[in-house]
């Protein structure tokens, strides 16, 4: 299948991706039960262990994109997998509140290492007009692993006093990936950073936060962010406390709309620029979240559960094809690794939505609701800007083209 025929180490890449994230929703969506059920930890001291990981992964994940344009690609995802199983293994022995803790903060390092530095590999390997078909095919390995992963880990028993396995069956799936990826570092040499394209950290940080364009789409993606938050949080809450079975029959419809619509979605959104299929994904975000406080009945739900889904996948699949599109070649994971800051949109989002709940009461969904609407819509104003940016960019970089070949063109003529 022509569309399919990617470079080898981007099937390296995806597949590694589906096992990363396999191993990740084995154990992690269940440490919280682990800890309490079994480590007898409260419920105050758990949610600061699992926030820990967030708060690390915010700002290791510029360092590590970074530190992949200096070091290279495979070193730096070898060495961060390879030490990634390591924390599973903790996972598994710890005893100590204080180890846990430590544990959380690497588990959130070592993944926001690997992921930008991943998606810079992707982009390194696959040209321009194929990055849709492989950031498509990326994403769909993530909720294929996010939908396998929780399953698998449950039948090896995830959170209860079996879970030793589990954990150590993720551990073992990041080492095989480490060791794969080695393979391939003997197999497919990169291509060598030139020396001159090589910059200290420090104008690294200049160049990349200088790029309007990129802190727009930056901006941008951190209410996008916080308009997906919702699904697991707000909505868990609002949804779940009363209808359990609908709340998880709603999951259920955003994993499977991702895997049949994805393709064809994506493919139809190439006609359009990135950041107008940005614009679009976050107004569809902002009209699902809207449908899940004003509708009981369970098909509206599920409808603008494919509206919130579609939003989504406009927002995180053509958002990785942008940075691929504006980021230098030398830089591209440092410009992945800054697009770690949107996570600050989830945890705020998660926050926002966890007030309102407080103070309005489960009954104001429509008023609760409305105002995370028009949050979600707050990212519209940054992707369109940074498209009229990009756009008089683009329309300089092709009048100063026009004009040197035209001067070639007389000196040509002339002689």
């Amino acid at each position: 299948m022509k569309t399919l025929k990617f470079h080898p180490v981007a099937w390296a890449v995806i597949i590694g991706t589906f096992l990363s994230r396999t191993g990740f929703y084995m154990t992690i969506p269940f440490l919280a039960i682990y800890l309490g059920k079994v480590k007898g930890i409260d419920p105050a001291t758990i949610g600061a262990i699992l926030a820990v990981s967030l708060f690390v992964g915010t700002g290791s994940s510029f360092i590590g994109g970074a530190l992949s344009d200096r070091l290279g690609r495979y070193p730096v995802l070898i060495s961060s997998m390879a030490a990634w199983s390591l924390v599973f293994v903790g996972f598994a022995f710890a005893e100590n509140t204080s180890l846990f803790f430590l544990l959380s903060a690497l588990n959130g390092l070592f993944r926001s290492v690997f992921e930008p530095t991943a998606r810079a590999l992707l982009a390194d390997v696959t040209s321009e007009e194929r990055r849709s078909d492989a950031f498509n095919a990326r994403y769909f390995a993530i909720n294929i692993g996010g939908s396998v992963g929780p399953l698998v880990g449950l039948k090896l028993g995830a959170g209860g006093l079996s879970s030793l396995l589990p954990f150590m069956v993720s551990a073992g799936i990041f080492a095989v990936y480490a060791i794969a990826l080695i393979i391939f570092m003997l197999l497919y040499k990169l291509e060598p950073q030139e020396t001159s394209d090589l910059v200290s950290m420090k104008k690294t940080v200049s160049i990349v936060f200088k790029d309007k364009v990129f802190i727009y789409f930056l901006l941008g993606n951190v209410f996008v962010a916080g308009a997906y938050s919702h699904l697991d949080s707000t909505l868990s809450q609002f949804i779940g406390h009363n209808r359990l079975g609908v709340y998880s029959f709603l999951f259920v419809i955003n994993t499977l709309t991702v895997v049949i619509i994805q393709y064809p979605l994506t493919r139809l959104m190439k006609r359009f620029s990135s950041l107008t299929s940005l614009k679009v994904g976050c107004l569809l975000f902002g009209l699902g979240i809207l449908g899940f406080g004003l509708f009981e009945n369970v098909y509206m739900l599920v409808l603008f559960m494919v509206i919130f889904t579609t939003g989504e996948i406009l927002c995180y699949v053509i958002g990785d094809v942008l940075i691929g599109e504006i980021a230098p070649a030398h830089l591209r994971g440092a410009y992945y690794g800054a697009g770690g800051f949107m996570i600050i949109g989830q945890s705020a989002g998660t926050w926002i939505g966890g007030i309102l709940l407080s103070i309005l009461g489960f009954g104001q969904g429509p008023i609760i609701f409305s105002i995370l609407m028009l949050l979600a819509f707050m990212a519209f104003p940054f992707f369109h800007r940074g498209q009229k940016l990009r756009e008089n960019q683009q329309r300089a970089a092709n009048t100063r083209g026009g004009s040197i070949g035209m001067k070639v063109e007389e000196i040509h003529n002339f002689s």
